[in-house]
């Protein structure tokens, strides 16, 4: 229950990987699906209108 030096030293096991479809470190080794496009759970890329900025035109 100790904080400081002893707790450092505790980051040895990765959750995430490259994911082999979008080359990002998001595929769960685990779960075996990639957060960012969805590979393992979907044939579709995932995509959500919020990830992306919309452009604002001011003409319209």
């Amino acid at each position: 229950m100790s904080k400081g030096t002893p707790s450092r030293g505790k980051r040895q096991t990765q959750t995430h990987i490259v994911c082999r479809r979008c080359g990002k470190m998001s595929y769960h080794k685990r779960h075996k699906v990639c957060s960012a496009c969805g590979f393992g759970r979907s044939s579709k890329m995932r995509k959500y209108n919020w990830v992306t900025k919309k452009s604002i035109n001011p003409t319209h």
